[in-house]
Formats: structure tokens, sequence, C-alpha cells
């Protein structure tokens, strides 16, 4: 009796080859699915990034008109010397990356690139307006 539960606990200890593929190839789809869940995590994260600033340029944009003879600034930098925002926003993918456009005529037009086409609201970067777009885009209330 002694001597059948010694070789059933002390045989060979290790893991067959099948039993190791198996764990390798489980713990590679855990992965993929987990690095897939980030990616798309990072992406929605960054869009909604974006769609804050937009929405930031367009409020400073509307203050900065509120105060200066219903004149919306002309260039970027006059929002910030204007003390209506402390720094014009970045994007958050960082350099090489469609920068955020702010394009003014009599009206103001601010967009931003998107990652996630149905997040966006505009085909181009001059706020032409779509059910979804690569742009998500903010224009003057005014």
């Amino acid at each position: 009796m002694k001597n059948e539960i010694d070789s059933r606990f002390h045989g060979n200890d290790g893991f067959t080859l099948f039993e190791l593929l198996v764990s390798i190839s489980i713990i590679a789809i855990l992965v993929a699915i987990a690095s897939m869940s980030y990616s798309t995590a990072s992406k929605k994260a960054r869009d909604s990034r974006r769609v804050e600033d937009i929405s930031a340029i367009q409020k400073a944009a509307e203050q900065y008109y509120s105060q200066n003879s219903y004149v919306y600034p002309p260039t970027t930098g006059d929002f910030v010397s204007s003390g209506v925002m402390q720094l014009w926003p970045t994007d958050p993918k960082g350099v090489g990356w469609t920068a955020y456009t702010y394009n003014i005529a009599t009206t103001y037009c601010a967009c931003a690139a998107v990652e996630n086409t149905s997040l966006g609201n505009s085909s181009a970067n001059n706020c032409t307006f779509a059910a979804s777009g690569i742009y998500f885009c903010a224009k003057s209330q005014q």
C-alpha cells in the first residue's frame, strides 16, 4: 500500500507537451483580448479629451466675443494673450497627429480629428457638419 502512494506522488512531476500547449494557447488568447480592450479604451479616452478640448475652445471664444466688442479671437494666440485660456490645448495622441484647427472669417470653426468616426460630426475641418465624420467640430453660437 505504501509503495502505491509513494509512486503516485513521487513519479514523473512534469507537464505533458499537450498540457503546456493548451496552457500557452489560453494565455495567448487572454492577452490578445486584453490588448484589444486596452486599445479601444485608449481611443475612446483620447476622443473624449478632444471633445472636451473643442468645447473649452468654444466657451473661450464666446467669452472673448463678449469681452472684446463682439469680435471673435483672430488667432489661437489671442485666446491665451487675452486670458480666456491658459494654454491652447494639444492633441492627446501627441506630435504627428492632426492638431486642433481654428478658422475664422466672420464666425469661427474649431475642429479636432477623432479616431472613432461615429463620434465625429463633420467630414472636413471647416465645419461641414454631417451625421458622422473624421472630425469633431464646433462653430460660433452668434
